[in-house]
């Protein structure tokens, strides 16, 4: 403290200035370096969930591979190989990246040799040869038991562990990194707070400081001149002993007061000693007067000046000019007091940049928590439509299946069908020819009743010519007559039903030959039907399976987006208490009049924290992989989705 006594006033001052700024500037350098390590975390948290997404890649491109041999030992369509060459590209270009991402690290590197091992094994021993058996008719039978006997399961279970293994390690560094930065963002946090409260207390410390060590003293020499401006010698002089400028103030109020005693002292001398003493007095109170004058001016100036340096007025100067051996003063406290400005304006600009960025970032947060909220809800919703649409579609591929039986059925009964009909055709051929014999036999029994009845005219005619022996002889012959008559009329009457049946069978025989090419037709038709109702039933299928991995995959999406929703529920609350500090430390550089023209950006008005949905447990389904919703979520703590 006397050392700090000793100091020039411009010192003292440069020395708080210093202090203050000197804190300032630590807290932003370690705020500094705690944000580029935040940032740094940040960056290995993108590669790890790029790490996961290569992963994810590599598991599709396989079940692509597994799903195409599938539908073709299914179908035996070679169409059906399409996924499984497609999956064998991504899964090449998503070994490879995943390969790349991880290359510092070698237990990943040993798990990805492994799963590529596996995957090829799969695709030597199983999947190349089934597809190359299912081209030989006599071994497609064969083909289709090997796959049924799982040969190829023990690698792709192996793959599917190696791919979960991955991840496993993956998410514990991401969970690492994660802890690793939200320390460092602790520590950011702690280094503002820690930081302005020091730059705070120190700034009241050094007013305090200077108040006491310059103002105090300045007031108390005032008090001291005024006191012998009216006459008291008796009055003690403080700060004598101290080097600086109210030291040698206090130096000049002491002679005072000495030539105040000197002159009393010659008060008792001759009359011309008293009038030489009396001119001499003259003189003196002229140039104590003026002296004392001056010395109250700069004392005046001072204390007004210090008063407006404690109420936190840093734009006041001291523009009157001082006496010669006090104009030294006046400009190292004016020098002073615009160091002060300077430094407490850059201050003010550091605070109102932070309130800015803090601002900036709670208002990012806020933003990115509602975009959060909004994907998650879509992704919960998707969810909810794939499930919905991969029940739809495995109830499409049973009635497809069963369509595809029926009309199999319908086919079958088609063709014995079309059998009767062919057997109709013939047998009305049979009748149609029939009854053309049937008319050649009723034009000969017409000729007979034709000739009967000529001969039964000739008999009368005869029996006529006999007279009375005769007479019994023409009887007969006319009753044979009639008889043929009646034969005649009962041929041609039998000759004409004859025709009309003929004709109505060669129209029966049109008519079903007609059939007979319509159910032809119909058969044909039937069984190209039975043939896309199969391809149907075997689409479906695979849309069931792919709808399926694609539900597993959406329900994992939603539960790493609602992960994320958390973390940036974190990272919004520690935006918000960022700017709330950096407002609380905006209020007391607001206590400083610096004459800057910048004012603090208008925050507006901040969004009110909302409540969000708990984050939603996701269970695991046994075998496929699948992402199971529970049935209903527990409300929680709220956190704002990604």
């Amino acid at each position: 403290m006397r050392l700090f006594n000793q100091l020039p006033v411009s010192k003292k001052l440069l020395v708080a200035f210093s202090v203050v700024l000197a804190i300032s500037l630590g807290a932003s350098v370690v705020s500094y370096l705690s944000s580029q390590a935040v940032e740094k975390a940040t960056g290995w948290n993108t590669h790890t969930y790029k790490v996961l997404s290569a992963a994810e890649d590599v598991s599709a491109a396989m079940v692509d591979q597994e799903t195409g041999v599938r539908g073709y030992l299914l179908s035996a369509n070679p169409d059906f190989l399409d996924p499984y060459h497609q999956g064998l590209k991504r899964y090449d270009l998503a070994v490879g990246e995943l390969q790349t991402l991880t290359a510092d690290n070698a237990e990943q590197q040993a798990r990805i040799a492994a799963l590529k091992e596996l995957a090829d094994r799969w695709r030597t021993d199983v999947a190349e040869v089934e597809i190359g058996m299912m081209k030989d008719p006599a071994t497609i039978e064969a083909a289709r038991f090997l796959e049924a006997s799982a040969a190829g399961k023990e690698a792709m279970d192996g793959v599917r562990a190696l791919i979960a293994e991955i991840d496993g390690a993956e998410a514990a560094l991401l969970a690492e990194r994660s802890v690793r930065r939200d320390r460092e963002s602790a520590n950011a946090r702690l280094a503002l707070i820690v930081g302005g409260l020091l730059a705070a207390l120190a700034s009241v410390g050094m007013l305090l400081l200077l108040s006491r060590t310059i103002g105090a003293p300045v007031s108390s020499l005032t008090l001291v001149m005024r006191r012998l401006a009216d006459g008291d010698n008796t009055v003690d002089v403080p700060a004598t002993d101290r080097t600086d400028e109210i030291g040698r103030m206090a130096g000049a109020v002491q002679i005072f007061k000495e030539a105040a005693i000197e002159k009393l002292r010659l008060e008792g001398m001759s009359a011309e000693q008293s009038r030489a003493a009396e001119e001499e007095r003259r003189r003196a109170e002229v140039a104590k007067a003026e002296l004392a004058r001056e010395q109250a001016l700069v004392v005046e100036s001072l204390a007004d000046g210090l008063e407006k340096l404690s109420k936190g007025q840093l734009t006041f100067r001291l523009e009157q000019n001082f006496a010669a051996e006090y104009e030294k003063l006046r400009l190292d406290f004016n020098a002073a007091m615009e160091t002060l400005q300077q430094t407490m304006t850059v201050i003010g600009g550091a605070t109102l940049g932070i309130r800015s960025g803090a601002n900036e970032i709670t208002q990012a947060s806020d933003d990115l928590s509602g975009r959060t909220e909004q994907q998650a809800a879509s992704l919960e919703e998707t969810a909810a439509a794939l499930d919905e649409i991969t029940a739809t579609v495995r109830r499409t591929a049973e009635g497809a299946e069963t369509a595809r039986h029926v009309v199999a059925t319908a086919k079958q009964d088609a063709e014995h069908s079309g059998g009767v009909v062919r057997n109709a055709i013939a047998a009305m051929a049979e009748i149609e020819k029939s009854s053309s014999e049937i008319g050649n036999i009723i034009g000969v029994i017409d000729e007979i009743a034709f000739q009967t009845n000529l001969l039964a005219l000739n008999a009368g005619v005869e029996a006529a010519r006999a007279g009375d022996a005769g007479r019994g002889f023409a009887v007969v012959a006319s009753e044979v007559r009639a008889l043929a008559q009646r034969s005649a009329e009962a041929a041609k009457q039998i000759k004409t039903l004859i025709s009309t049946s003929g004709a109505q069978v060669a129209q029966g025989v049109t008519l079903v030959g007609q059939t007979g090419e319509a159910l032809s037709r119909i058969v044909t038709q039937v069984s190209e039907i039975n043939g896309v109702v199969a391809e149907i039933a075997a689409s479906a299928q695979e849309q069931a399976t792919g709808l399926h991995q694609v539900n597993a995959a959406v329900n994992q999406m939603d539960q790493v987006t609602q992960q994320n929703a958390a973390m940036v529920e974190q990272s919004t609350a520690a935006s918000h208490s960022l700017a709330r500090e950096a407002q609380e430390l905006q209020g007391l550089m607001a206590r400083f009049e610096t004459g800057s023209s910048a004012k603090a950006p208008s925050a507006g008005p901040r969004p009110a924290p909302r409540s969000q949905p708990a984050l939603k447990t996701v269970a695991r389904q046994g075998g496929g992989g699948a992402l199971r919703r529970p049935e209903a979520e527990p409300e929680a703590e709220g956190w704002e989705e990604f």
